[in-house]
């Protein structure tokens, strides 16, 4: 698995070569997650059935059952990830961010923990 770098500011890392990528290792497996997670449905414009369905099953009224089950199935999606071991999430309808923490089991025999926040639409 072939995975490029993302900056701490979330741009596309360029310029070093072949250390702009994360290559058959578990930080690859984290990343592409993160970002599965940060896709909306409908926002890429070559597949907009692709993506996280935050407008149908993770906002408004009536989804605190739906929400869990989607991200799972993102995450569960992604490339690399063999079983999801640990998950946990933290919706504040307030501030309109919610948590993910995961850890998940990967082809490369390691576990990875990530956490992110989401601020939601």
């Amino acid at each position: 698995m072939r995975y490029r770098k993302l900056s701490p500011d979330g741009d596309y890392v360029f310029g070093q070569g072949s250390q702009n990528f994360y290559i058959d290792v578990v930080e690859a497996v984290g990343q592409a997650i993160k970002t599965r997670l940060g896709l909306a449905t409908g926002e890429w414009f070559l597949d907009i059935t692709e993506g996280t369905p935050y407008s149908t099953q993770i906002l408004g009224k009536n989804t605190d059952s739906l929400y869990d089950a989607a991200i799972q199935s993102r995450i569960l999606g992604t490339e690399g990830v063999t079983n999801l071991a640990g998950y946990n999430s933290n919706l504040n309808r307030d501030t309109r961010v919610l948590e993910v923490s995961a850890t998940v089991d990967t082809i490369y025999g390691e576990p990875v923990t990530f956490q992110t926040s989401l601020a939601v639409p």
